[in-house]
């Protein structure tokens, strides 16, 4: 799969001692955390369609947020939020689609309207799984995530054209990779369980994701 991924310096987080950046100056912003799964959506959606010379990184400190952030920027005060064309719009699915629509770069949409509609199946689907994967948390979380992955599994076999939900690149990896990727981690750490044993297109699926990040 060929990427637009590149390399690039991120700039500090801002907190209240920063001054706010100008507002709707022509600038497109992606106001963002580095930390934040959901902001990380669309931080991997601007750069896999190579747009870090048009989408501008404003890193937000979440435990030290600058006011000025929910007063004149995205009352919601959460991120991500993006600065277009004198509008700022957020939620990380909604901004994915957004970005996807209104800049260049290769598309994560398939054309296929089976691979669309079962894409917007598992997009529906995220929420409700990233609550059951928190919430195991609170009891036995191998156990209770056990069939969160066998269903990834399945659904990482539903087409057999690439190591993705869809086949190729799209949406619908960026909606769960940021989530799965940081609970491999912390199964494996705190519980030492792997969650791709058993289970190799999640481990191939987990594999060529983590190549595109060294890339960066």
């Amino acid at each position: 799969m060929a990427t637009a991924f590149v390399k690039e310096i991120l700039p500090p987080s801002l907190t209240s001692a920063s001054s706010q950046p100008p507002l709707f100056d022509g600038t497109t912003r992606l106001y963002t955390s580095y930390q934040c799964p959901f902001a990380q959506r669309v931080w991997i959606t601007r750069n896999y369609k190579g747009l870090q010379d048009k989408i501008k990184l404003v890193a937000i400190d979440l435990g030290d947020r600058p006011s000025w952030y929910k007063e004149n920027v995205y009352p919601e005060n959460k991120v991500p939020s993006l600065e277009h064309n004198g509008k700022v719009v957020g939620e990380s699915l909604d901004l994915i689609k957004y970005v996807d629509a209104n800049f260049e770069g290769p598309s994560l949409f398939p054309n296929d309207p089976a691979k669309r509609e079962f894409g917007e199946k598992l997009v529906s689907e995220v929420d409700s799984v990233t609550r059951e994967l928190f919430s195991s948390l609170k009891g036995d979380a191998v156990q209770q995530t056990s069939s969160v992955f066998d269903s990834l599994e399945n659904a990482l076999g539903k087409f057999d054209d690439g190591p993705f939900f869809l086949g190729q690149f799209s949406w619908v990896d960026i909606a769960y990779i940021p989530f799965i990727e940081r609970f491999h981690i912390v199964l494996a750490e705190v519980f030492k369980h792997d969650i791709t044993e058993g289970r190799p297109k999640l481990r191939a699926w987990i594999e060529v994701y983590a190549a595109i990040v060294t890339s960066l």
